[in-house]
């Protein structure tokens, strides 16, 4: 069986699994509540889902970069705080009222979020540091300094309302019932997200770039013998899976507008669980894309179901996210992460 053909079976299967979880919860939905189905999944419920699912797959989508080329960002949690505490700090420096201001905010989040990656990438590449150890030691840096950060700006670990990104509306194809204000009345956000996880499954598997990064991380040492820099590749993807977590925090701070240092902070384990999505996705950007599509789908439920007016714990609800984590683990275990994973490379030159 050629490779093709095995990860076209590979994204069926994900497609599959995630159309029949959310067939089976909607039915077990609807019969136990006795709610109608179509009072649950509502353009309004998609709407959030999408808004939802942003953050984790930006993140997912860098971290699967990164390990494609054989290195394991386990930063990405502590990245994303950067990138929301960031924009957050942003927009209350500059007084921040304006779309422009939020804007500015996420350039600034990535391009801090950058900076940080640079020397954390020289620590794994270079110095050859242990990755794991690393990963977390950002993000227990990202707890720490965020709240500290919310602190010294605000008095307290808490924003007060920032400036939140609009929802665009185009005329006329946003009135068309259903897709209409799903696609023409949405953040822009969400179209920026939907922009980056395609342009990042064609030059991962339509350009020779996206054949070295592959190549950086399953045989290293016939990508230096064809005269390719290994680590100048492996660089590259760990400043973009940074750059892509930051992006994440800050459209995760620009949806919310207002920072939370509280517990896990305001990004909450969706660092975590932007790992878990490409590894469902079988390190694949759309498959990624649709796995967070599915965790944001969960997390959307507890609004929705407020909104139906059936009464389930909140502390449960804020469960389901994570309960689909571990049912992904379960059923999606056999996904062959790329063989130099973890490995320092050193060219024989």
């Amino acid at each position: 069986m050629s490779l093709a053909t095995d990860s076209s079976q590979r994204r069926l299967q994900l497609g599959g699994l995630a159309l029949i979880a959310v067939v089976a919860f909607a039915a077990v939905v609807t019969i136990w509540f006795d709610v109608a189905l179509e009072r649950i999944l509502t353009v309004g419920f998609v709407n959030r889902t999408l808004m939802l699912a942003s953050p984790i797959a930006l993140a997912a989508v860098g971290g699967l970069y990164a390990e494609k080329s054989g290195v394991f960002n386990i930063g990405l949690e502590g990245f994303m705080i950067f990138g929301a505490i960031t924009a957050a700090a942003t927009l209350s420096l500059v007084g921040g009222t304006t779309q422009l201001h939020v804007w500015l905010a996420i350039v600034v989040a990535i391009g801090v979020s950058l900076a940080l990656t640079a020397g954390y990438a020289v620590l794994l590449i270079r110095y050859k540091a242990d990755q794991i150890v690393a990963g977390l030691a950002v993000w227990f840096m990202g707890l720490g300094f965020a709240p500290f950060l919310a602190s010294l700006l605000w008095g307290t670990v808490r924003s007060p309302g920032l400036a939140s990104m609009n929802r665009y509306s185009i005329p006329y194809l946003a009135e068309v019932p259903v897709v209409g204000p799903i696609l023409f009345r949405q953040s822009p956000l969400v179209l920026v997200t939907i922009v980056l996880v395609v342009a990042a499954w064609v030059v991962l598997y339509r350009t020779r770039y996206g054949y070295w990064i592959q190549a950086a991380g399953e045989n290293p040492t016939a990508l230096d013998t064809a005269g390719v820099d290994v680590n100048r590749v492996r660089y590259a993807t760990v400043l973009f899976s940074g750059a892509m977590a930051g992006l994440g925090g800050a459209v995760l701070l620009a949806h919310a507008g207002t920072f939370i240092g509280t517990g896990d902070t305001m990004v909450d384990g969706r660092g975590w669980i932007a790992i878990v999505a490409y590894l469902f996705g079988n390190y694949n950007p759309l498959g990624a894309a649709l796995a967070a599509l599915l965790f944001g789908g969960l997390e959307g439920l507890q609004v929705q179901f407020q909104t139906v007016d059936i009464a389930v714990s909140g502390r449960l609800m804020g469960l389901l996210p994570y309960v689909g984590v571990i049912v992904v683990l379960t059923i999606w275990g056999k996904t062959r992460m790329p063989a130099s994973v973890g490995e320092p490379y050193e060219s024989e030159d």
